[in-house]
């Protein structure tokens, strides 16, 4: 047998059990969250925060905003994600590219992330082509073909500037026309003109797609399209202006957690006065307050620079994919999204 084969019949035995991801709507979460409502420690925060999120779904003048750190989406919270757009419980989302592009646009191209059954040596994996989330493997393979289809994004569009939403809505228009996943956070966010943003757009499995396709086009003496961080922030803190009540649904922190809330001050800066500090906070972490670092910094601790209201605000100190199932369960059941009025806040940059 050739070490050729060896290795295929190796990479199969490593990615045979997909992550499935968890359905919200199958299970009824609300009597354990009373439950633990009752307890203390961490249980008695993730009902608070439940009770918080609730109270942004009911409150029908608040934005709710979705802001979405670290891996979760691999992890098998990617069908909860898209839920919570396909039942109109926020109504815009921040996050890293990593979540957009590496898990959710990935898994919507029909590619699969895999429980790890095992964690051989790195370097192994290496040889193989196979990249580890912690317990959770990725194909490098199916990856690139990621990349690849950025690229071909890259070059189906009008070489311009982009603010990450706008390219991201390119993105899910790809997957409406080509996409082999119905429950895709990219799709259906352009499906239900519910505005994605990454400000660290680059930093992800769309930079190299990216890259390819400035390089090409330079290298043939023809314009090539760009990413607008600048106008990012812009259009973000357009819509904090517009809808003056918001709510912060925060899973994890660093720079989309930084970003969203930014926004009551660059609206200041800008000479709104009068901007809203978001008005209700839940950030989900494991990180620790003592460093210093974004994604541990508390709410309370947020509240000192202007950008959160310190009275309808919880931190729960949680690995999010173990209690975000429960607080997102718990709001569908309730049903307040039922009474929403749709915002449809991409929309406000069509004519732009």
């Amino acid at each position: 047998m050739t070490d050729t084969k060896i290795n295929d019949i190796r990479k199969a035995e490593l990615l045979s059990k997909q992550v499935k991801h968890i359905d919200i709507k199958s299970f009824d979460a609300r009597p354990i969250v009373d439950a633990m409502s009752d307890m203390s420690f961490t249980s008695r925060d993730l009902g608070r925060a439940t009770k918080i999120y609730n109270q942004m779904l009911g409150d029908k003048d608040c934005t709710v905003v979705l802001v979405i750190a670290g891996s979760t989406s691999a992890g098998g919270c990617m069908d909860l994600y898209a839920e919570l757009v396909r039942n109109n419980m926020v109504d815009v989302i921040v996050a890293t590219g990593a979540t957009i592009v590496d898990m959710d646009f990935f898994e919507g191209l029909g590619h699969k992330h895999y429980q790890a059954l095992e964690v051989p040596d790195d370097d192994t994996l290496r040889s193989l082509y196979i990249d580890r989330i912690y317990d959770t493997y990725i194909d490098e393979e199916q990856l690139q073909d990621c990349d690849h289809t950025i690229y071909e994004i890259c070059n189906q569009v009008e070489p311009k500037a982009y603010s990450s939403r706008a390219f991201i809505r390119e993105m899910g228009k790809y997957l409406v026309e080509h996409g082999k996943k119905e429950n895709s956070l990219v799709k259906l966010a352009y499906e239900h003109d519910v505005p994605i943003f990454c400000p660290a757009f680059v930093d992800s499995s769309a930079g190299f797609g990216l890259v390819k396709h400035q390089v090409d086009r330079a290298n043939e003496g023809k314009p090539y399209l760009m990413i607008d961080a600048v106008a990012d922030f812009r259009e973000l803190t357009d819509i904090k202006i517009k809808a003056g009540t918001t709510g912060l649904l925060m899973i994890g922190g660093g720079v989309p957690k930084n970003f969203i809330q930014d926004t009551v001050v660059c609206a200041e800066i800008l000479g709104h006065e009068d901007v809203e500090v978001h008005k209700y906070a839940v950030q989900i972490t494991v990180a620790d307050v003592r460093d210093g670092a974004c994604s541990s910094s508390t709410l309370q601790e947020a509240a000192s620079w202007g950008k959160v209201n310190t009275g309808i605000e919880q931190m729960v100190f949680a690995e999010a994919g173990s209690v975000m199932p429960l607080l997102a369960s718990d709001a569908y059941h309730r049903g307040l999204w039922k009474d929403r009025p749709t915002r449809k806040w991409a929309t406000l940059f069509d004519t732009k």
